[in-house]
Parts: C-alpha cells; structure tokens; sequence
C-alpha cells in the first residue's frame, strides 16, 4: 500500500467498510485478479482518484473555456424565449460553469468506471492465462507425483516455478496457506478453488481434493487431467484458427474490396457532379479505413488465446 493509498484510506475507509455487501462482485474481482490491495483501500482509491481527476480536468477545461471564450462562438439564429434573450449577456459565465461542470461528471465518472472495470479485466486476463498454461503445469506435477512426492510438496514446487504463469501463482497461494497459516491441503485447495477465476482450475482443484480426501490414486487422477485439458487445447486452437479464417475474409470484403468499390464508386460521381469537396471519400479514406482496421485488430487480439 502506497502513500497515496493510505492517504485515500485514512480518508474513507471506515466509511468504505460499510458498503462491502453492495460491492460483491469487486470484492470477487479483486481476489481473482490477485490484487494485493484490501478492498476497502481500494474503493477509498477508487473514490479519491474519480473526485481528483474530476477536479483537475473540470479546472483545466473550465479555464480554457473562459480564456477563450468559447460559449460565445456559439451562435443561434432562430427565435428563442425571451427570458434566455436577457441571458445572453452571461453566456460566458453560463457557458463556463455547464462545461466546468459536465467535465466534472464525465472525467470522474469516467475514472471511477475504470477503477470498478480494471479488476474484472485483470482476472479475465489471468483466466485465460491458466487455461493455456494448466496442462503443462498438470503434466510438470504428475511427473513429480509420479517420483513420490506428496501432494503438498508438488503444489509447492509448481509455485517456485516461473515458467508456467498464473497456474503457478495459484499453486503459490495453496503453498501459501499451507506454510504460513497453517491450515491443512484440502483446506487451502478449497480456498484457492473458490477464488480462482479459472473454471478449469477451480474444476482440476475439487478434484484434488475429492481425490486426497478419498485416498485415490492421486497421480492417475493428474494424467486423466493432463490429458483432458490437452486434448480441450487443441480443440480450442483448432476453433480458434477456423474463426480467424472468417475474421479474415471479413476483412478481405470490407475493408478492402468494400472500401475500394466506395473510393471508386464516390470518385465517379465526384468527377461527374464537378465535386472538389468529396467530404464522403475523405470520411471512407481518413475513418472508415484506420477506424476498421484498428476495430479489427482489437477484436483479433482479445479473441486469441494466451500462448
């Protein structure tokens, strides 16, 4: 907890305590992403940041907004109330104070929804992490069980690994519950279970635990689930490869031989119209292109699966 952190919590933090029933899916985003800030320093962060940023851009904007007087470049010619008439003369401070305002509500809020948004992305992140990582990590502890190592000691040394990501950190936090409170491995497996965001780890967990708890064979229960999680991979790969075939000849259509087929078509009728101001070809050239292209990218990247 940083200074900044523990200034937000001396600020609020009783107050913050209070309302951990209405924040129940932060408080579970915040344990599956691993963030090491307690809830409650984290919503008083959360508040402190959306009402600083607030400020800040709402003082900027509303000082650009007055030094240059921005509300009386806006000119209306059609018939108003007469009382708005008698206003006229304050349009500038008018102006001022609705912007200054609206730059309040939108930059705060805008900030606050980042800080409410971040947690669940960031587990969404480790999610998708474990389910590429798991069979190899499944696969590193079976052959360790397969040598006679107790299970705790297995989920120990897939924790000091560093080579098989988040999985590792999960194993790390059994580890962890192991060594430092004190609890016994079905305890710190459920524990971890019920937080983790992955289904498949929270699935191959309650299995480890019916497993040590009914005495069965522990390692053949590893190879069943090394393999399952395998043979789910490639079939993930493979769906994966054939949606990106369609992506791509969406791509191919419209963002290229639709864009073309518009460039043309609008060149035509420019040169036909005697048009020196194709507005419509500089929308298709300079947003319709980059804009699609970057939405494309966009959606490319958050469908592909961790490597």
């Amino acid at each position: 907890m940083n200074s900044f952190e523990r200034f937000c919590f001396n600020l609020l933090g009783k107050k913050m305590k209070a309302k951990r029933e209405s924040y129940v899916t932060l408080r579970n985003d915040l344990l599956s992403a691993r963030f090491k800030t307690p809830f409650e320093v984290y919503l008083s962060t959360a508040y402190v940041s959306s009402i600083v940023v607030g400020l800040s851009a709402a003082i900027i904007i509303g000082v650009i907004t007055w030094v240059f007087e921005l509300p009386k470049l806006i000119t209306y010619k059609g018939e108003v109330p007469e009382f708005l008439v008698g206003l006229s003369a304050y349009s500038l401070v008018i102006g001022t104070v609705v912007i200054t305002i609206f730059s309040l509500l939108v930059f705060g809020g805008l900030t606050y929804l980042v800080f409410m948004l971040y947690p669940g992305l960031e587990a969404g992140n480790r999610r998708r992490n474990i389910d590429a990582s798991l069979p190899y990590a499944i696969n590193y502890i079976t052959s360790m069980s397969t040598a006679g190592i107790t299970p705790a000691e297995v989920f120990r040394l897939l924790g000091s690994s560093t080579i098989y990501g988040q999985s590792a950190v999960e194993a790390r936090y059994i580890a962890r519950e192991i060594d430092i409170f004190g609890r016994d491995l079905i305890d710190s497996l459920r524990l971890v279970s019920s937080s983790t965001p992955s289904r498949r780890m929270k699935e191959f967990l309650q299995g480890t635990m019916a497993s040590v708890s009914s005495g069965g064979n522990i390692t053949e229960y590893f190879r069943t689930k090394a393999e399952q999680y395998a043979l789910e991979n490639r079939q993930t790969q493979k769906m994966f490869l054939e949606t990106l075939a369609l992506v791509s000849e969406s791509y191919v259509t419209a963002m290229v031989a639709g864009t073309l087929f518009l460039i043309i078509l609008q060149s035509i009728m420019s040169v036909m119209s005697g048009d020196n101001n194709p507005l419509f070809l500089y929308a298709v050239i300079y947003l319709m292109i980059p804009l699609g292209s970057v939405m494309f990218v966009i959606m490319i990247s958050s469908m592909t699966p961790e490597s």
